[in-house]
């Protein structure tokens, strides 16, 4: 309707800029006037063309509406038919359900009747029983001349300390057994592995003193205002020592790989003759390179020697580094290739698998090879280092167990145990200073003497045993057994040692007469 009245407007608005432009000429004008009522005849009978049409489209649209009123409204009967029918069908079930439930309760009732009925019956019979079982009791009682709680204990008490005394038996019988055995088993497989391991036993140590052929040659290490001695001590990590030593310099380090490094570069220097700050970098490195070069052949060595060929590079780099460290004068790296093989000897003995024992056996003492870098016990350190390349976890833990910083827990982790202490405990193995030794003799007769009964101690066999006399009217038998346990652990907590010290409590009483 509204697009009918706009184009009747342009009509209109046409004739009128018509009508005006030609307002010059009257004929023109008529001429106007006419054409205007023609459009404006034209323009009713349009607006009544439009508004019959919109009367059509106003009543179809109605019928339209009323037609889909009337589906819905259709729709929504059947739909409330079909749910009507749904609820008369669930109403019916659930009347059968009540049906059912009603006939069962009925059946329930019925059965707790008779149970009650069967109970009243059966607590009859309870009573009764009871109290013939008390006649029989009392008569019972009067017989043997007990209460029924004093019989009840005797018999309690009899049967537990037979049961006492058998178990302590056979606890000692198969204590006996099996110590016996296990001590003549173990005593077979060391005495075997120490025989068919026949190792050298003078170890090397690392050479920490460099010889010069003349004194002279000290004031050109030092250098014009000590230039030389300063850079060689920065490049390499390592004090030099220059005294009044003839013909000696002495190189000091914690790290025995550095101090290995410097004193080929000084060797080398010395060779050499020119002796300068840029040549000493020169050497310096060239030295780096070999002992580095040396290292990884060393690695690789033990590795074959023990029969190991995956280990990861960085290991036979660090077990490599063992070549120059020693303990108590033992050259590590040789102590480590003697425990591999005693822990495959012993291995093979008790049958089981050689392979992870000598594995085991071979980097045990792995954290000694940067102890001097790393804080913390080198089986702790080492097993540490193990993890970090790949090693499997009981490696790992024997590893870590061998001097006893976690409990051992396996036959691998006691097999490496006995193995490094057969390897450092061996005579000659390990040397100590007389002054150290003295003191370790010293401090174990002081530890026994301490404990009251102790008439006097004696340190034996180099510190490795010790005889404990006591006082027999002041300890007995069975006291002797615990003085002995306690001054081992005393010992065990105070003290440092290699090896193991045996603790032997002697009381002896005599009786003595004279015959005239």
């Amino acid at each position: 309707m509204e697009v009918v009245i706009g184009v009747v407007c342009l009509i209109v608005g046409a004739a009128v800029v018509y009508v005006v432009l030609a307002g010059k000429s009257t004929s023109r004008l008529k001429a106007a006037e006419s054409q205007l009522e023609t459009a404006k005849a034209e323009a009713s009978r349009i607006t009544t063309e439009a508004q019959r049409q919109a009367e059509t489209s106003k009543k179809e649209t109605i019928l339209e509406a009323k037609e889909q009123v009337l589906q819905l409204k259709q729709n929504s009967e059947a739909e409330e038919k079909k749910r009507k029918v749904e609820l008369q069908s669930l109403e019916n079930r659930i009347m059968q359900r009540e049906e059912s439930l009603d006939r069962r309760n009925d059946q329930l009732d019925s059965r707790e009747h008779k149970l009650s009925s069967l109970q009243g019956q059966l607590d009859k019979r309870m009573s009764d029983l009871d109290e013939m079982e008390s006649k029989q009791s009392s008569e019972l009682e009067r017989i043997a001349g007990l209460s029924q709680d004093d019989a009840h204990d005797e018999l309690i008490q009899h049967v537990r300390s037979q049961c006492v005394r058998e178990e302590a038996q056979i606890l000692r019988e198969s204590e006996q057994t099996v110590r016996a055995q296990a001590d003549k088993t173990a005593r077979e497989i060391i005495s075997t592995a120490i025989q068919r391991c026949a190792a050298d036993q003078a170890g090397e140590i690392t050479v920490t003193s460099v010889h010069i052929p003349s004194d002279e040659l000290k004031g050109r290490i030092i250098g014009r205002e000590g230039r030389n001695i300063r850079t060689f001590e920065q490049v390499s990590g390592v004090s030099l020592v220059i005294d009044d030593t003839p013909e000696t310099v002495v190189l000091s380090s914690f790290d025995p790989v550095r101090r290995e490094t410097a004193r080929v570069a000084l060797e080398n220097l010395i060779a050499d003759g020119r002796i300068h700050p840029a040549r000493i970098e020169e050497l310096y490195k060239k030295a780096e390179e070999l002992v580095s070069e040396r290292v990884r052949e060393a690695g690789e060595q033990a590795a074959f020697d023990a029969g190991i060929h995956d280990l990861h590079p960085e290991l036979v780099k660090t077990l490599g580094a063992l070549r120059y460290r020693t303990s108590f004068g033992q050259n590590v790296l040789q102590h480590s290739i003697q425990v591999s093989a005693l822990c495959g000897i012993m291995a093979s003995e008790l049958g089981i698998d050689e392979a992870p024992a000598k594995r085991a056996g071979l980097l045990h003492d792995l954290g000694k090879a940067i102890d001097h870098e790393v804080e913390g016990p080198h089986a702790v350190i080492g097993a540490d280092l193990a993890r970090r390349y790949g090693e499997r976890p009981e490696i790992v833990h024997a590893i870590e167990a061998h001097h006893a910083d976690v409990d051992p827990d396996t036959i691998l982790d006691v097999l490496v145990q006995a193995a490094d202490a057969i390897s450092a405990a061996r005579p000659g193995a390990r040397r100590e200073s007389a002054e150290t030794y003295i003191k370790r003799l010293e401090k174990l007769e002081e530890i026994s003497n301490a404990h009251e009964g102790v008439e006097r101690t004696y340190a034996m066999q180099a510190g490795r045993e010790l005889h404990v006399m006591v006082e027999p009217e002041k300890i007995s038998d069975a006291q002797a057994v615990v003085l002995a346990h306690d001054i081992a652990q005393q010992i065990e907590n105070e003290m440092e040692y290699p090896g193991q010290v045996r603790v032997v409590v002697i009381r002896e009483s005599r009786a003595v007469d004279v015959a005239k």
